[in-house]
C-alpha cells in the first residue's frame, strides 16, 4: 500500500519552526526525562514519520511527542500498526491548550522523571524544550507591545528573558540548541531595545541594539541580524540622522533572509524608503516604496515567521506607505493609505492603529483641513483607552500640535485642541 505522508506532524513543526533534527533532539532529551535515559531518535526516524514510512513511532518516543506537543499521537497524525484489524489506539489524555503546554514542557516531564525514576539527581538537561518555552515568552511580549505599546516593565521582562536564555546557554547542551538559546537571546534584547525606541529613550535602546547585533552573530541566525538592523534604521530615523537610516536599512536589506524572503524584502525596502524620503530623496523613496509592494505581492502570508515580523502585512506596509507618501508632500495619497491601513489592521494591534491614525491626522492637516485632522486625532485617545501614550506616539502628537499652529494659526479649532490634549500627550 502506498505511504500516507503525515501532514499534520509536518504542520505542527513547520508552525513551530522545527526542523527535523531538532525534533529529534527534543525526542530524545524528552525521552530522557521521561525515563533516565537519553532516547536514540535520529533525523532520519523523524523524516520517516512525516513521510509515513513509519507511521507509529516506539512507545517512548510516542509519550515524548506527546509531551514536547501538548497533542496527542493521533491529533500528529499516527495511526497504530494494524489499524482496522488489531491494536486499536490507545487512550491519552486531551490535547492541551498552549499555556498548559509551555508549563507541561518546562516542568512536568522531570517531574514525571522524578516521580518514574527517583534514583536521579542530575540537573536537568537543556534542550529545544527550553527554546521553545522561550520563543514563547517573547511572543507574548510581543503581543503586549502591540497592545500598550513600549515602556520600561516591557523592557526589564525581555532583558529578564535574555538573561535566562544566555544562563541556559551556559550550561550542557548540543551546539544546535546553543546557537537556538543566543538567537532568543538576541531577540529578547531587540525586543526590549524597540520597546525604548517606542518608548523615546533612545540611548539606552542604542546600547541594546549594540548587544543583540553581537549576540545574532554568536547565534549565526540572519533573521535575528536583520532584526537588529531595522530596529537600528527606526533609531536613527527617531533621531533625525536619516543617512545612518538609510545605511542601516540597507545593512538590513544585504542579509540572507532578505535576499531569499519577499516578506523581510519588502519590509526593509519600505524602511529604505522612509529614510531617503525624510533625507530629500523622493524619487529614490518612490522607487524603493515600488519594490516594497512588489515584494509583498510574492510573499506567502500564510509561512510561519518569527514573532518579531508578524506585524508585518498589507496592512503595514499601507501605513509606512501614508508616512512616505506624506513626507514627500503627496498628503492625499498619504490620507488613502492611512485608511487603507487601519481598515486592514487587525483590532489586538492598539498601538499601531493608534499611530496610523496620528499619521491619518497629519496627512488630512496637510490637506489644509485643520478641522477634520482635529477630530481624527481626538481617536487617538479613544483607541489607547486610558494607557499612556508611547513616547514616539507622544512626539507625533507634538509635530501635528506644531503643523496646526503653522497651518492654522488663528484658527480656534488649534487652540481648542491644544486646550483639551494637552496633558493628555504631553505627560509621560
Amino acid at each position: 500500500m502506498a505511504e500516507t505522508r503525515n501532514e499534520h506532524l509536518t504542520a505542527w513543526m513547520k508552525d513551530a519552526g522545527m526542523s527535523a533534527a531538532e525534533l529529534a533532539d527534543a525526542v530524545n532529551e524528552a525521552i530522557r526525562d521521561l525515563t533516565g535515559r537519553p532516547g536514540v531518535t535520529s533525523e532520519r526516524t523523524v523524516f520517516r514519520w512525516k513521510s509515513g514510512e513509519n507511521r507509529w513511532p516506539q512507545a517512548r518516543q510516542r509519550r515524548a511527542l506527546e509531551a514536547i506537543t501538548g497533542r496527542t499521537v493521533a491529533d500528529l497524525g499516527f495511526v497504530p500498526r494494524g489499524k482496522g484489524t488489531t491494536n486499536p489506539v490507545p487512550p491519552t489524555a486531551p490535547p492541551e491548550d498552549p499555556v498548559h503546554r509551555r508549563r507541561f514542557v518546562g516542568a512536568a516531564t522531570s517531574t514525571a522523571a522524578a516521580v518514574a525514576v527517583p534514583r536521579i539527581t542530575r540537573p536537568p538537561r537543556v534542550g529545544t524544550s527550553d527554546v521553545i518555552r522561550l520563543r514563547d515568552s517573547v511572543e507574548n511580549l510581543v503581543a503586549l507591545d502591540a497592545e500598550r505599546g513600549g515602556h520600561t516593565a516591557l523592557e526589564r521582562a525581555a532583558l529578564a528573558g535574555a538573561d535566562e536564555a544566555l544562563g541556559l546557554q551556559r550550561r550542557s547542551t548540543t551546539q544546535r540548541v546553543r546557537q537556538r538559546l543566543f538567537a532568543v537571546s538576541s531577540d529578547f534584547v531587540a525586543t526590549a531595545a524597540w520597546s525604548l525606541i517606542d518608548a523615546g529613550q533612545l540611548d539606552a535602546a542604542g546600547k541594546h541594539l549594540d548587544r543583540a547585533l553581537t549576540l545574532a552573530g554568536m547565534a549565526q541566525d540572519p533573521d535575528m541580524t536583520m532584526q537588529v538592523w531595522n530596529l537600528r534604521a527606526m533609531l536613527a530615523r527617531q533621531r533625525k540622522d536619516y543617512g545612518e537610516a538609510i545605511a542601516a536599512a540597507q545593512a538590513a536589506q544585504a542579509t540572507t533572509v532578505a535576499r531569499r524572503s519577499p516578506l523581510h524584502a519588502s519590509l526593509v525596502c519600505a524602511r529604505t524608503a522612509i529614510g531617503l524620503a525624510h533625507a530629500g530623496d523622493h524619487r529614490a523613496a518612490l522607487r524603493s516604496l515600488g519594490r516594497a509592494e512588489d515584494a509583498l505581492e510574492k510573499a506567502d502570508l500564510a509561512d510561519p515567521r518569527a514573532p518579531w515580523i508578524a506585524f508585518y502585512g498589507p496592512a503595514e506596509l499601507y501605513s509606512l506607505t501614508a508616512i512616505v507618501r506624506d513626507v514627500v508632500g503627496h498628503p492625499t495619497e498619504a490620507e488613502a493609505a492611512a485608511y487603507r491601513a487601519l481598515s486592514a489592521l487587525p483590532e489586538t494591534y492598539r498601538r499601531n492603529r493608534a499611530h496610523t491614525t496620528a499619521r491619518l491626522a497629519l496627512a488630512q492637516l496637510h490637506q489644509g483641513d485643520a478641522e477634520q485632522a482635529c477630530a481624527t486625532s481626538a481617536d487617538i485617545f479613544t483607541i489607547m483607552d486610558g494607557d499612556p501614550l508611547p513616547g514616539r506616539m507622544r512626539q507625533l502628537l507634538g509635530d501635528f500640535q506644531r503643523d496646526l499652529f503653522t497651518l492654522a494659526p488663528s484658527a480656534h479649532v488649534a487652540h481648542e485642541w491644544t486646550d483639551r490634549y494637552r496633558n493628555e500627550w504631553s505627560i509621560p
